[in-house]
């Protein structure tokens, strides 16, 4: 799995010009799962997405949480994390995983991520059309690879 998350002052996400996803300050997490991905890459992506500190606290550094903070998540389904580029100028996308394993996953990220915030995740809607509108804060944006633990 691969995540990138930007710490936002605001963001939604419309599909069909309805907003299925809203959120006032924390992370926008654009994700991406690949075939290989496991339950337990879920977890631990899960988990450093919960504790990531990445919002300043009151002498400036990025030492809080969004747990610390009570900041919300945004979290849309993203294939194209992992386009292949080496050959050719069109994207290839053979890693990424097919909606029969990535829908499960991804539902079970919004309901590890429910459950470690004790909050209701924002979120797109998966395989649409999606529009996603943000102010990112500071800029602040990382990339997550379950497969770069170390």
């Amino acid at each position: 799995m691969r995540a990138v998350i930007q710490r936002v002052s605001e963001a939604s996400c419309r599909v069909n010009a309805e907003v299925t996803g809203t959120i006032e300050g924390g992370l926008l997490v654009l994700l991406g799962i690949e075939d290989s991905d496991t339950p337990e890459d879920l977890d631990w992506l899960a988990q450093k997405i919960a504790g990531i500190r990445i919002f300043s606290d009151e002498d400036g550094l990025m030492n809080r949480s969004l747990s610390d903070t009570g900041g919300n998540i945004l979290l849309i389904s993203q294939f194209t994390l992992f386009a292949s580029t080496k050959k050719g100028n069109r994207p290839g996308f053979t890693r990424a995983a097919r909606p029969d394993k990535a829908i499960p996953l991804y539902d079970a990220m919004i309901s590890k991520l429910n459950a470690l915030l004790n909050k209701k995740i924002q979120t797109g809607i998966f395989g649409a059309d999606m529009k996603i509108n943000l102010l990112n804060d500071g800029p602040v944006t990382l990339i997550i690879d379950t497969k770069n633990k170390e």
